[in-house]
């Protein structure tokens, strides 16, 4: 990916080909820049909002996908990137295809359900991961698949009464009753009719007479059960039906978001999270971006006063930040709301660190509220080169400078130490660039950050 990052401009594709992809100073969609990702799941752990992906490989011209990635926030501009909790390794019978998955938390444990090919039967079935942290790392539970039937895209909706169901399905669609276990089921799977009614119609196939493609998001609200799903193929727009059951019958409502973007797919995720709902979906905005290296953005959006949903409309912006983020504690380099040229990677201490840096590269971390103001900053580096600077920078990465800290080589990519820079003029509220100067070639990595106040 680090190569295509180079550059901040690309094209938002099929209905919007005139359309250039602004400077990060003001974009904060995708959210994430550092790889492609897709089919978003999003889920509300403890006041945290995470985002489990896909993860596309860099110039594939197929879904070429070995590994899901964890992404989280509470201010829905900033994500933390928690690495990859979860792979094809995982899953000892499966030898391909780490498509679209969904995470739910029950019993105090979080169960991933995905579709992988079985490597004895050459078909797609789906398997389970378990773990007790919304950030993995996750185990295969069953050691066989769950379901075993050639089709994609699980997704598991808890109700009210505490009955938790599976749907799936591309050609089909598909539910079955899961046990409290959450990883085996009571009866067989169930064939969810796909009639016009329930579906709408689709002009031009009669081997898929109604519009639902794949990719379904069941969820209920004030007493109304719908189902979100990728629409028509190819490309994809993203419609929905609702239902009086979490079984149906199904009335078609319309379109949510129209085909735009420059993925030929689509795929949604709908969550509310702290005061508003929210509607992830996945694109090929990023420079190299397409139908096979796609990228999750989100959207904040209000229902009608009817419950029915508003047209939606990709942008670049994304969602409104909540509140604003505190620069006097430690915070994780691989918190951004933008990541330019680098890529991120685990660390020897714990969690994820941000490596492959050139000179020009940087980081936006979105509303940090500096206050009264900071008098030093201190940063966690490692460099197996002779190093390089860390310029901070207010409202651009060209902005106001209020401080440098030079980092020199400290024998190992992994071996870390404090480095720190006194600071002026960082006052008030601002976008903070961290950003990096030097020679050639890559010159550190860093994994957290903090600002001390004065």
């Amino acid at each position: 990916m680090k190569s295509v990052l180079r550059t901040v401009l690309c094209t938002m594709g099929l209905l919007l080909p005139s359309v250039l992809f602004p400077s990060a100073a003001a974009a904060d969609n995708p959210i994430v820049q550092t790889i492609y990702t897709a089919d978003p799941a999003p889920l509300v752990h403890d006041g945290r909002l995470y985002v489990y992906t896909g993860h596309d490989e860099d110039g594939s011209t197929w879904f070429t996908m070995r590994e899901w990635r964890v992404y989280s926030t509470t201010d829905m501009a900033n994500w933390t990137d928690h690495g990859s909790p979860m792979s094809l390794e995982t899953f000892a019978w499966a030898d391909d295809n780490a498509w679209a998955g969904h995470v739910v938390h029950r019993n105090g444990r979080f169960y991933w359900y995905v579709p992988v090919r079985h490597r004895a039967t050459g078909s797609m079935a789906i398997g389970v991961g378990v773990s007790d942290s919304p950030t993995g790392p996750f185990h295969d539970a069953l050691g066989r698949p769950l379901v075993n039937n050639n089709e994609i895209d699980p997704n598991v909706f808890i109700d009210d009464d505490g009955q938790a169901y599976l749907y799936w399905g591309n050609p089909n669609l598909w539910y079955v009753r899961l046990n409290p276990d959450m990883i085996s089921y009571s009866g067989a799977p169930t064939q969810i009719p796909l009639t016009t009614a329930g579906f709408g119609t689709r002009t031009g196939n009669p081997d898929r007479p109604t519009l639902y493609e794949e990719g379904p998001w069941v969820y209920k609200r004030n007493g109304l059960y719908y189902i979100v799903f990728a629409a028509e193929c190819c490309s994809e727009f993203i419609g929905y039906s609702t239902a009086p059951t979490p079984t149906g019958p199904w009335t078609y409502r319309g379109t949510i978001m129209p085909t735009q973007g420059s993925s030929f797919t689509n795929h949604p995720g709908v969550i509310d999270y702290r005061g508003g709902s929210y509607f992830f979906y996945h694109n090929g905005a990023l420079p190299g971006g397409g139908g096979f290296t796609r990228s999750v953005a989100v959207e904040k959006f209000s229902y009608n006063a009817d419950g029915t949903f508003p047209t939606i409309t990709m942008t670049t912006a994304g969602p409104p930040q909540i509140g604003t983020l505190d620069p006097y504690v430690r915070q994780e380099a691989e918190t951004t709301a933008w990541a330019q040229g680098v890529e991120t990677e685990p660390s020897s201490e714990g969690g994820m660190n941000v490596g492959y840096i050139e000179n020009g590269d940087y980081l936006k971390v979105k509303g940090v509220a500096f206050g009264g103001g900071a008098s030093s900053f201190t940063a966690r580096v490692a460099s197996a080169t002779d190093g390089g600077r860390i310029e901070l920078r207010l409202d651009g990465p060209t902005g106001t400078l209020v401080g440098t800290c030079t980092v020199t080589g400290t024998g190992g990519w992994q071996s870390w130490t404090s480095v720190s820079c006194p600071v002026s003029g960082a006052t008030g509220t601002h976008d903070l660039y961290l950003r990096f100067t030097g020679g050639s070639g890559y010159l550190l990595n860093v994994d957290w950050w903090r600002f001390t106040s004065q």
